[in-house]
């Protein structure tokens, strides 16, 4: 590992790394433009411990979501791999990477991706319904209790067109915490909102990394929600330093 993961582990909560959420290692994403090679990440190293909240900030285009995105295992790195709560995410079957994603980690999109002719309600119920042994009455009793957290009690039977940006923005953040994952993928979760409800998130965040060890990954541009976060990294030139 270099110094800047190092780094990162000096800084994480105290915990062996066999306890860690996520940990990946020499991470590398290149892409072809004709022909030459453009080169996003560079050897990043990272290791999350469980209830820890790291935000990760950069200039656009610095490959923050491509990050987030390797991380979820919805892309594959040119090199290197990602270790999701102790189970190799990069050389597994989609199936076993979709059955990963389920059980231990939730996904907020900077743009939401909510499945339009569903309602708010089917859609935060959406990931539980997935597993077997969960009811349907039990999903919907969790999603409205998420939905009534993020202050949409009042629109749980509307569909994202009905939504403002900011609603569907909550919706998407109620969807990637149903499942009480083991971590939370989050890029630009605040973007479209009001500083109210961006507290009122946090204080959620906050409360479910005590509560249920959940750990939270946040790519964000808001440097005072960063700021709030255990930790904070910067990505830049490809590599992970501290901010």
């Amino acid at each position: 590992m270099n110094n800047n993961s190092l780094d990162n582990i000096g800084q994480a909560n105290s915990g062996s790394v066999g306890n860690a959420v996520l940990e990946c290692c020499g991470l590398t994403k290149v892409f072809a433009e004709g022909r030459e090679n453009l080169n996003v990440l560079n050897g990043i190293d990272l290791l999350v411990m469980p209830s820890e909240r790291v935000a990760i900030v950069g200039t656009s285009g610095s490959g923050k979501t491509t990050l987030l995105q390797l991380l979820a295992g919805l892309d594959l790195p040119s090199s290197g791999e990602v270790v999701l709560c102790g189970q190799t995410l990069t050389n597994v079957s989609e199936q076993q990477q979709g059955e990963l994603r389920n059980r231990h980690l939730g996904f907020v999109y900077q743009f939401h991706h909510l499945l339009p002719e569903f309602t708010a309600l089917e859609n935060v119920a959406m990931p539980l319904l997935l597993r077997a042994e969960v009811t349907v009455k039990e999903a919907r009793i969790r999603a409205q209790a998420l939905l009534g957290t993020v202050g949409l009690s009042e629109r749980m039977s509307h569909k994202p067109a009905e939504l403002s940006g900011g609603e569907r923005q909550r919706v998407a953040i109620a969807r990637a915490l149903v499942g009480n994952p083991d971590l939370v993928l989050m890029d630009e979760p605040t973007g479209n909102l009001d500083p109210h409800t961006a507290g009122r998130i946090h204080e959620l965040m906050d409360s479910l990394s005590k509560k249920l060890t959940t750990s939270f990954i946040v790519v964000t541009h808001d440097m005072d929600f960063a700021g709030q976060m255990d930790r904070a990294l910067r990505l830049e030139d490809g590599c992970l330093v501290a901010a």
